[in-house]
C-alpha cells in the first residue's frame, strides 16, 4: 500500500509502549512558558497510564518555572537547548551538550517522550536520548531520521491545537486521553503571596475586582503596542475595573511604558515576582488582559476569563484558550499565519482600537462564573471579538 500524503514510508512502525511498567519517563518541551501550559493534559493522561513512574520534564529556564505548578511531575531539567537558539545568537556549546548528555543519562530513564511544534525537530534531543542509552524514543516527524527514534510517528497536519498534537503523540503509543483542558495548581504559599503582594499595592483590591494586564511576549511580534495596553487599562480603570500591570523582570521597561501610557492612579505596576505569584495574581483577576504569550496560557490554566490582544504569527486555532471564557482579537491580514519573530510590515493584524480590548475585558469581567473548577468536559472559548 503507498504511503498516504505527509507521511515517510519509514514512519509509524513502532505501536503501544507498556507505560505501567516504565521506571522513569524524561519528557521534553524545551521552549516557552506556554507551550509547557499547553503539556499540561499529556501529562495528565501519561500519569494516569504511568502512576508509578518517575517523570521529569526537560525545558527552557522559562518553561521550568511552570514545572512547579504541574503536579503530575516528580523533577524537571532546565536546560537553555541548542536546538532551540537562534543562528548567531552565542552559537552551540560543545561543552555544553556534552553536560546535558551527562545529566540525562544521570537521569535513568527508560522512556523519551519528545513534544513539539509543527516547525520544530525532535531529532537532536532524540539523539542524545538514544547517546544516553534511553530504550524507548517517541517523536513526532515527518522528516527522515533513520533509527534515532523507536517510535516515529508522523504528526497531524500542521494547524492542529497544541494540546492535541501532544495528546496525538501519546495516543500513537496506547495512551487515551484524560481532557484536553490545560490545568496548573498553584502552590499555597505563591497563593498567600499574591493576596499580601495586592493588599501593598492597593488595600482596596482586597475585596474589589481587578484586571491583570500582561504586556510581554517572547517576541515583538506578538506584542501589542504598549501605548495601546496602557489606553485600554486607563479605560478599564475609568470604567471602575483597576488595573494591575505584571511582567517578568526583563519587562519592567515595558511595565513602566504601559502605566505611564495610561495615566491613572488605577493602573498600577506589579514588581516582577515568581511565575507561580503571577499566575496566583491571574487566578485572583476579574479578567486578564495579555498578547498570544504565556499569560493567554496561564489565564486559560487557572480559569480567568482572558481578552488577548492575538497577532497574526499563529492562526488562533492552533493556541486558543479552551478552559475559559475567552475574546480573541485581532485583524485577518493576507500574511497570517507569519511565524516572525518581528513583524516586517506595520502589524496590521494588531490594529485593534483600545477600545475594543477594554471592551472585551469588561464584558468578560461582567459575566465571569464564580467558579474556577476543571469542567466536566472540554468547554469551548467564546467566539472572538470582531
Amino acid at each position: 500500500m503507498p504511503a498516504r500524503p505527509g507521511r515517510h514510508p519509514g514512519a509509524d512502525r513502532g505501536g503501544p509502549v507498556d507505560l505501567d511498567r516504565a521506571r522513569r519517563i524524561l519528557v521534553v518541551r524545551a521552549d516557552n512558558i506556554g507551550d509547557v501550559v499547553t503539556t499540561t493534559p499529556a501529562l495528565r493522561a501519561l500519569r494516569a497510564a504511568a502512576p508509578h513512574a518517575g517523570i521529569d520534564l526537560l525545558a527552557s529556564p522559562a518553561g521550568a518555572q511552570v514545572a512547579p505548578m504541574i503536579p503530575e511531575l516528580d523533577g524537571t531539567l532546565a536546560t537553555s537547548a541548542s536546538w532551540q537558539q537562534l543562528p548567531g545568537a552565542g552559537g552551540a556549546d560543545a561543552g555544553a551538550e556534552h553536560a546535558l548528555l551527562e545529566r540525562i543519562g544521570a537521569g535513568g530513564y527508560d522512556v523519551l517522550l519528545v513534544l513539539t511544534s509543527f516547525s520544530q525537530s525532535p531529532w537532536p534531543v532524540t539523539h542524545l536520548g538514544l547517546l544516553a542509552g534511553i530504550g524507548t524514543r517517541v517523536v513526532h516527524s515527518r522528516e527522515f531520521g533513520g533509527a534515532v527514534a523507536t517510535h516515529w510517528v508522523t504528526p497531524p497536519p500542521d494547524g492542529t491545537h497544541q494540546v492535541d498534537r501532544a495528546l496525538h503523540l501519546l495516543a500513537a503509543i496506547g495512551v487515551p486521553d484524560r481532557g484536553r483542558w490545560t490545568a496548573l495548581t498553584v502552590p499555597a504559599d505563591a497563593r498567600h503571596r499574591a493576596a499580601d503582594l495586592a493588599a501593598d499595592l492597593a488595600a482596596d483590591l482586597a475585596d474589589r475586582p481587578f484586571a491583570l494586564l500582561a504586556p510581554g511576549a517572547s517576541c515583538s511580534a506578538r506584542r501589542y503596542p504598549a501605548e495601546r495596553f496602557g489606553a485600554a487599562a486607563a479605560q478599564l480603570a475609568r470604567a471602575g475595573l483597576p488595573v494591575l500591570v505584571t511582567g517578568a523582570e526583563k519587562e519592567a521597561e515595558l511595565v513602566a511604558r504601559v502605566v505611564a501610557a495610561a495615566a491613572h492612579p488605577d493602573v498600577r505596576p506589579v514588581p516582577p515576582v515568581p511565575l507561580a505569584v503571577c499566575t496566583a495574581l491571574i487566578d485572583r483577576a476579574a479578567v486578564a488582559v495579555t498578547n498570544n504569550s504565556g499569560g493567554m496560557h496561564l489565564a486559560d490554566a487557572v480559569r480567568t476569563p482572558v481578552a488577548v490582544a492575538y497577532a497574526g504569527t499563529e492562526t488562533p486555532d492552533e493556541l486558543r484558550p479552551r478552559s475559559t471564557a475567552a475574546a480573541l482579537l485581532g485583524r485577518a491580514v493576507p500574511c497570517s499565519p507569519c511565524r516572525q519573530l518581528r513583524c516586517p510590515y506595520g502589524h496590521e493584524c494588531l490594529d485593534v482600537p483600545p477600545g475594543t480590548v477594554a471592551a472585551a475585558a469588561l464584558d468578560l469581567a461582567r459575566h465571569a462564573t464564580a467558579t474556577h473548577d476543571l469542567p466536566e468536559e472540554d468547554p469551548c472559548a467564546v467566539p472572538a471579538t470582531p
